[in-house]
Formats: C-alpha cells, sequence, structure tokens
C-alpha cells in the first residue's frame, strides 16, 4: 500500500496544500508549529474519519472557514482508491457533509460505510494503524511503557491473533449458554415426571366412563319433561288463540263506537266550516268592490286613462329611462363639482405650502443676518488675537538681545553647554577620585611613619628615610582641592549658563508655538470672512426666493377662487338635478301603488275562487264521511251478535293451567340441564387431562432427546472453547520467535558492538535486554535515547512481521514516524537513520518521516519543506528533489 496524493482545503493550518508523496523516504520537514505533523493526521483523517482524532471534528475546520476538504489518492494490493472528506462547521458544530471511497469495484458513499471497507482492506482499525504503522508524535514510547498485557492486547491485535481470543469468548459464552439450557431443560424434565406420576395416580379413563354414564340417564329425563312441556304449550296457543279472538272482537266494537263518535264529530265540524267560508267569500268581495273603488281614486292622480298593467309597466319604464338620464347628469356635474372642490382644494394647500416655504426662507435669512452679525463680532476678536500673538512674539524674541547667541541656535547652544558640563562633571570626578587615592596614601604613610616603618615598602627603618617623598603626596592632595574647586565653579558656571540657554530655548518654543496659532488663527479669520460672505449673499438668495414663492402664491389663490366658483355654479345645477328626480320618484310612487292596490285586488279575487273550490270540497267530503258512518254502524251490529262468553271463560281456565305447569317444568328442566352441563364440563375437563397427560408424555420425550443433544453440545463447546486457546497460544508463540528474530536483527544492525546482546521476548511478550557481560536489564532502565529507539525497532519488526505475513506478503500502509528524533541525542540519531535505511532495504515500499534533524533529511529520497506564513498564520508545503534545493 503506498500514499499517492493528499490535498487540502481550510484544514488545520492549511488553507490550501497538494502534496505529491513518492516511494522511498520522504522526510518532511520545517519549523516547528509550522503544521509537519498535521499533514500526517490529513492522512489519517482521511482514512479513519473522526475515529482519527483526539478531539473533535470542529478542531479540524481552519477558524473562519465553513467546511474542509481532505482528498487522498493511494493504491492497494495492485488496485487504485481515492478518498474524499468534506466537513461543514455550522454554528458551534461540525459534521462531515461528504465522505465518498472510489474504489476499482465501484464508490463507497457515507462515513460509516467508508471506514469499514478501510479497515476490512487493511485488516486493521485506527488504533491498530496508529500501534503499527504511525508513530504519532510523542508516543515513540508507547509500546515499551505499557504493562504485559496491554502490550499482548496490542500485538495479539495486530497480528489477528485477537480474532481467536474473540472466537474463544465466543465459544466459552456458547458453553456456558448451553449450559443453562441444559440445567432448564433437565429441571424441566424432572418437573414433567412427577407432573405424569400425579396424573396417572387419578385413574383418569375410569372417571370418563363414569361421568358419561351418569350423564345419559338425565339426558332421558330432560327428553321427558320436554314432551309434557310441549302439550302444555299447544294447550296454551290454543287458549290464547280463543281469548285473543275475542278480545279483537272487542277490541273491534270498542274501536267502532270510537270510530263513529268520530265521524259524527267530523261531519258537524266540516258543516261549521262551510258556513265559515261562505261569510268569508262575502268579506272578501267587499274588500274587492273597495280596492277596485281606490284603483279609479288613484289613476286620477296621474295622466293615464287606463289602469291595466300594460299601462302601468310601460310608465314606470319610461320613468326609469328618465330617472335614469337625471341620475347620468347629476353624476356628472357631481363629478365636475368634486373636481372643482379638488382642484381649489389642492391650490389651496399649495398657496399654503408656498406660503410656508416663503416664510420659511424669510426667518432663515434672517437667522443668517443674525449670524453674520455674530460672526463679525468674532472676527474682530480674532483680529485682536492676532495682535496680541504678534506682541507675544515680539517679547520673546527681544530676549535674544543681550543672548550668546542668535535666534534659533538655542538647541545648539543648550547642547553644548550640557555637553561641557557633562565633561566637567566627569573630570570633577575623576579629580575626586584621585584626591581619595592621595589623601588614603598620605594617611596611609603618616600611619607607617608614626610606626617607625617604610611608606613605600612597609619595613621598618631608623629615622624614616623616605620623608621628602610624603611631602610630595601632601602638595598633590592640595593641588588636587584646588582642582575639585576650580571644577566646582566651573560646574556651577555651566549649571547657570544651561539655565538661561534653556530659558532661551523655551522662548525659540513658545515663539514656534505663537507662530503656529498665528497661522491657525489667520486661517480661522480666512474661514470665517468667507463663511460671512456666504452667509450674507445666501440671506439675499432667500430672500429673493421667498418673493417669488409669494407671488407663486398670491396667482394660485386667484386660481383656487374661479375654480371655487365653478364648483359652486355645479352645486346649484346639482340641486335642481335633484329636485327633478325627486318629482320622478313621487310619480313613481303613486304607479307603485296602483300596482300594489291591483296586485291586493287580485289576490283578494284567487282568495275567493278558493274559498269556493273549499266548500264545494267539504260538501263532498262530508257526503264520503256518512257513507262510512252507515258501513260502520252495519259491522257493530254483526260483531254483538257473534260475541260468546262461556267460551272465553273456559280459555281463561286452560290458559292459567297450561302456565302453572310450564312455570313448574321450566325450573325442573333448568336444574337437570345444569346438571347435564356440570357433568360436560367435568368430562371435558377429564378428556383435557387425559390429553395434558399424552402432551406431557410427549414433552418429556422430547426434552429427553434435547438434553442428551445438549450434553453433546456442551461438550463440544467446551472442546471448541480449549481448540482457540491452544491455537491462540500456538501462533502466539510462533509469531513470538518470529518477531524476537526480527527484533534481534534490526537491533543488531542499530547497536553494532554496543554493550547489549540480545533481546529475548517471552510468550507473554515481556521484553528483556541482555548485556555483553550477560546480564538482564528491563528496557525501562535503559536511557531516553535508547529506549526511544528500541521502542522504534519493536514497531519496525512488527511492521516486518505484519509485512510478511503469515502465509505469503500482506500489502501493508507506509511507515510513518513523527517526530521520531524528539527523545534521541546526536548519536542515537544517527542510529534511528540506520533503522529507516534498513527498512527501505528490508522492502518497505513508502516511509514518511516528519523530522528538523538534518541527519535524517540527508537521507531522504524525497524532500518536502512546510512553512507558516507569520502574517496569516497559513502553512503551505514544497517539495524537493535534492538536498542543493534543501540547502537553498
Amino acid at each position: 500500500m503506498k500514499f499517492e496524493r493528499v490535498r487540502l482545503s481550510n484544514f488545520k493550518c492549511y488553507e490550501d496544500a497538494d502534496l505529491a508523496l513518492e516511494s522511498g523516504i520522504t522526510v518532511i520537514h520545517g519549523l516547528n508549529g509550522s503544521g509537519k505533523s498535521s499533514l500526517l493526521e490529513a492522512c489519517f483523517f482521511a482514512l479513519y474519519g473522526a475515529r482519527a482524532l483526539d478531539r473533535t471534528l470542529e478542531d479540524v475546520v481552519t477558524i473562519g472557514a465553513e467546511d474542509a476538504e481532505v482528498e487522498l489518492w493511494f493504491t492497494h494490493a495492485g488496485g487504485s482508491y481515492h478518498i474524499h472528506r468534506r466537513i461543514r462547521a455550522t454554528g458551534e458544530s461540525a459534521q462531515t457533509a461528504k465522505c465518498v471511497l472510489e474504489t476499482p469495484d465501484g464508490n463507497i458513499d457515507g462515513a460509516r460505510d467508508v471506514r469499514a471497507h478501510i479497515v476490512n482492506l487493511f485488516r486493521m482499525d485506527a488504533e491498530a494503524f496508529v500501534n503499527c504503522a504511525y508513530v504519532r508524535q510523542g508516543e515513540v514510547n508507547k509500546l515499551i511503557n505499557a504493562t504485559p498485557a496491554q502490550r499482548q492486547d496490542m500485538i495479539d491485535d495486530l497480528l489477528q491473533l485477537g480474532k481467536l481470543e474473540e472466537y474463544r469468548e465466543r465459544a466459552s459464552d456458547a458453553r456456558l449458554g448451553v449450559k443453562s439450557v441444559l440445567d432448564d431443560r433437565r429441571g424441566s424434565y424432572s418437573e414433567l415426571e412427577s407432573q405424569i406420576e400425579a396424573k396417572e395416580e387419578k385413574n383418569l379413563h375410569g372417571l370418563l366412563n363414569d361421568l358419561e354414564s351418569e350423564r345419559n340417564e338425565t339426558e332421558s329425563e330432560i327428553e321427558r319433561f320436554e314432551g309434557n312441556r310441549d302439550e302444555a304449550r299447544q294447550t296454551l296457543e290454543d287458549a290464547e288463540a280463543v281469548l285473543e279472538t275475542s278480545e279483537e272482537k272487542r277490541e273491534e266494537l270498542d274501536s267502532l263506537e270510537t270510530d263513529i263518535e268520530a265521524l259524527q264529530d267530523e261531519i258537524t265540524e266540516t258543516e261549521r266550516e262551510r258556513e265559515e267560508c261562505r261569510k268569508r267569500a262575502s268579506d272578501v268581495r267587499e274588500t274587492i268592490a273597495e280596492l277596485t273603488s281606490k284603483v279609479e281614486t288613484l289613476l286620477d292622480e296621474t295622466d293615464l286613462e287606463s289602469a291595466d298593467e300594460e299601462a302601468l309597466d310601460s310608465r314606470l319604464e319610461a320613468l326609469d329611462a328618465e330617472d335614469e338620464s337625471l341620475a347620468e347628469t347629476l353624476e356628472d356635474h357631481r363629478m365636475k363639482a368634486r373636481m372643482f372642490d379638488n382642484q381649489a382644494s389642492n391650490l389651496g394647500e399649495r398657496v399654503a405650502d408656498l406660503e410656508s416655504r416663503a416664510a420659511e426662507k424669510r426667518e432663515r435669512a434672517d437667522r443668517l443676518d443674525t449670524e453674520v452679525e455674530e460672526a463679525t463680532a468674532e472676527l474682530e476678536n480674532r483680529r485682536e488675537k492676532l495682535t496680541e500673538i504678534d506682541d507675544e512674539i515680539e517679547s520673546y524674541r527681544e530676549r535674544f538681545a543681550d543672548a550668546p547667541v542668535e535666534f534659533g541656535e538655542a538647541e545648539d547652544h543648550l547642547e553644548s553647554l550640557r555637553s561641557d558640563l557633562e565633561d566637567c562633571r566627569e573630570e570633577e570626578t575623576n579629580v575626586r577620585a584621585n584626591l581619595r587615592t592621595a589623601k588614603e596614601q598620605v594617611a596611609e604613610a603618616e600611619r607607617l611613619l608614626d610606626a617607625g616603618k617604610c611608606p613605600e615598602c612597609g619595613q621598618p627603618v631608623e629615622e624614616s628615610p623616605h620623608v621628602d617623598t610624603i611631602d610630595e603626596d601632601r602638595e598633590r592632595v592640595s593641588e588636587l582641592r584646588e582642582n575639585v574647586e576650580t571644577l566646582r565653579e566651573k560646574r556651577t558656571r555651566l549649571e547657570a549658563r544651561i539655565d538661561d540657554a534653556e530659558d532661551l530655548l523655551t522662548a525659540e518654543n513658545r515663539v514656534r508655538e505663537r507662530r503656529n496659532n498665528r497661522t491657525n488663527v489667520e486661517q480661522l479669520v480666512e474661514d470665517r470672512e468667507s463663511a460671512i460672505r456666504e452667509k450674507r449673499e445666501e440671506a439675499e438668495t432667500l430672500r429673493e426666493e421667498a418673493e417669488t414663492l409669494q407671488s407663486d402664491a398670491a396667482e394660485r389663490k386667484e386660481s383656487a377662487e374661479e375654480l371655487e366658483e365653478k364648483a359652486e355654479t355645479q352645486r346649484e345645477e346639482i340641486e335642481r338635478l335633484e329636485r327633478e328626480r325627486e318629482a320622478v320618484a313621487d310619480r313613481r310612487t303613486r304607479i307603485e301603488r296602483i300596482q300594489t292596490v291591483q296586485e291586493k285586488k287580485a289576490d283578494a279575487e284567487s282568495e275567493l275562487d278558493r274559498l269556493a273550490e273549499k266548500r264545494s270540497h267539504l260538501d263532498e267530503l262530508n257526503d264520503q264521511r256518512r257513507e262510512n258512518l252507515s258501513d260502520k254502524r252495519a259491522r257493530q251490529s254483526e260483531l254483538r251478535d257473534a260475541y260468546d262468553e262461556s267460551a272465553v271463560e273456559r280459555a281463561r281456565d286452560n290458559k292459567q293451567r297450561a302456565e302453572n305447569y310450564l312455570e313448574q317444568v321450566a325450573d325442573k328442566l333448568s336444574s337437570l340441564r345444569e346438571q347435564r352441563d356440570d357433568l360436560i364440563d367435568r368430562i371435558g375437563a377429564v378428556r383435557g387431562e387425559i390429553e395434558e397427560l399424552e402432551e406431557l408424555r410427549d414433552r418429556r420425550d422430547d426434552i429427553e432427546e434435547r438434553v442428551s443433544a445438549l450434553e453433546s453440545l456442551y461438550d463440544e463447546a467446551a472442546d471448541l472453547q480449549s481448540m482457540y486457546g491452544d491455537l491462540r497460544a500456538e501462533l502466539r508463540q510462533r509469531n513470538v520467535v518470529s518477531l524476537e528474530r526480527m527484533l534481534n536483527e534490526v537491533f543488531d544492525l542499530i547497536y553494532q558492538n554496543d554493550s547489549y546482546a540480545r533481546i529475548a521476548l517471552d510468550g507473554e511478550y515481556r521484553l528483556t535486554i541482555y548485556q555483553k557481560d550477560g546480564e538482564p536489564l528491563d528496557p525501562e532502565q535503559l536511557s531516553g535515547g535508547e529506549r526511544a529507539l528500541f521502542n522504534l525497532s519493536l514497531r519496525c519488526a512488527i511492521y516486518r512481521l505484519l509485512a510478511e505475513g503469515i502465509e505469503g506478503s500482506a500489502p501493508m500502509p507506509p511507515l510513518i514516524l513523527d517526530e521520531p528524533t524528539v527523545f534521541l541525542d546526536s548519536g542515537h540519531v544517527s542510529q534511528l537513520v540506520e533503522l529507516v535505511e534498513s527498512m527501505r532495504e528490508l522492502g518497505v515500499e513508502q516511509i514518511i518521516v516528519v523530522s528538523h534533524d538534518d541527519e535524517l533529511v540527508g537521507g531522504a529520497d524525497n524532500l518536502v519543506r512546510v512553512e507558516k506564513d507569520s502574517t496569516t498564520n497559513r502553512s503551505h508545503v514544497e517539495q524537493r528533489e535534492s538536498l542543493l534545493g534543501v540547502a537553498d
């Protein structure tokens, strides 16, 4: 497996990067913090997604960006692959927006499916990838610092032995599961045996025969009583039929009497209603005569000759046409009146607006006049200020009249005096130091003389032969004192002159300040004069504009008055037309009143016809009722002759006896049926128990067979568990032997002629280093650099073992080392270089190293330089093909 190319967009510190990765040893180098490790993290993230992150998805998106993209091209087992991941950051969270893996067999979508395919393709998950092929920064000692149990799990997982342990645990779980089921089935078997024994003791078949005989006897009794009951029911039905027929005749007689009375009442009521119809017809005829008279009276109020419907409709149509014409004319005049009113109102508003604007302009002009007066007064103050500034400037310049320098030379003069003062102070300090030294020498000499010793050599002498030297020293002290006094006086004079020079410099500064102030005031005066001229011109313009607006307002006011007069003319015409419409409406109302009276007259005539028809109908109805009354009286006489009272009494006696017997036999039958039902239930219960007994016997046989099968399965699961354990131990031992051999080969390569002899690896992956003298040494007793190099050797040996595989070679990912020299000194770095070279010689197709060590850079086949822009804090990559390029 080999990485071909990686492309980044807004990933961590990379805004945009595209890197091609070649076979051989590729060294990625650059300053600390430049983003070297982020390139490897991007490859790791492309393969395994979020599982490859120590933190969250939000951390991979560049600050300020909305999404990040990582693309990785790689080859594996002869096929080409391409992974594309895009992370979308929204607010405070981030999520995978796209994850696609292009394979030779097609595309795979979705982060979970892509990760599962990668794990299956490489036969390692993210953790196994880190433990085998990817030595991350700061984790170089991960394997050696792990406990033997942790190291065992890591290496077993990498060598796929963890699967055997997983299978062994599954077999153990299966064995325990079978044991649980077996125990449960054995308990069920014992329980079934107890249940079967209890049911066999009941003699269920004998009990069933006794219950069925008792049921047959009960059913015979039920049949006998049911026959007697049927005879009683027939007697009851016959009696009820006689009673029912007699009752029907009695009810029909009662009904006929009621119907006869009702018919007589209806005939009487109909005759009364017929008389009321006659009276109502007379009233309606009088109403028709009154309405006819009223129509003639209303017709006289109009110019119509006839009150027929056609003439009335024709006159209404003419009046509607006249009203419509008047309405159109009226609406036209109203529209004109509104138009003239609106125009007059608009002109009035325009006049008010023009007058308001004219007033505003006059007010603005007056305010400008006031501002001009205030600005003129302020302008005079500014001019007076210029005079005051000129006087101050002249006053400060007069200080240079008797000064030792000209105006403008005060600063140089002050610097010169300060330099002289510094020299004077330094000279005075030196002289005072010499004076102290001379005084100390004189005092020491006098002390030696008083002790009878030589002032020069300190040896005892007689009569002090070197007194002359002491006198010279005393004279030197006197001269130095005079020099100190002279220098002090000079310093005092210089300090006084410096004070004067500082006053002169202050005066120069004041003059400069005043000149600047004068320039500013002059500018203000010019600005103020310009503003005054502009405001005067603006005020004049405003007054002219106000006059124009006032004139325009007067013209528009005259136009508004003319429009108001036109509107008033239209309103007068509207009043006239409205009066004409009211007259038309009055004429129309009279016509409509004639129509209303005519309609009432027609309604009265219709009612008169209906009353005549009703009287005729009532006559016919009473004739029918009289015929029906005659028929009912004949039927009543016939029924009275056919009714037999003695037959009715006999039927009542038979009915009573039959009802009493049926009531008694019902209770007896109910008791017998309950007895029979109870027997049936008991028989069903016994049969159910017999069926349960048969089922229990069948279940007992099935469970007996199941227990036998589970016992065999339990033994097989135990054998399988033992087999997986033995197989793992055997394979681990084979891998331990191979791994120990490869580890010693790598170790011998990098520790030639050193103090270590070999490395031992036991079945639990405990590591022991043997020194040349045969003494064992725990890896943790090595120095930091040796321990790191030893761990890298172990990593490389594991990588070789996986690459060679148990049966033939297996395609492995690139060997990735991120800052492997962190814990190494210069000597161990050389050994690391040899280790990396040996891995290439052993056939590792691609090795990627992140380092800033020059020795590793020198042994690279391909160089990648990473740099970070300090202004944008963004990293970029640069590929170099030669050491000359790296030196440049």
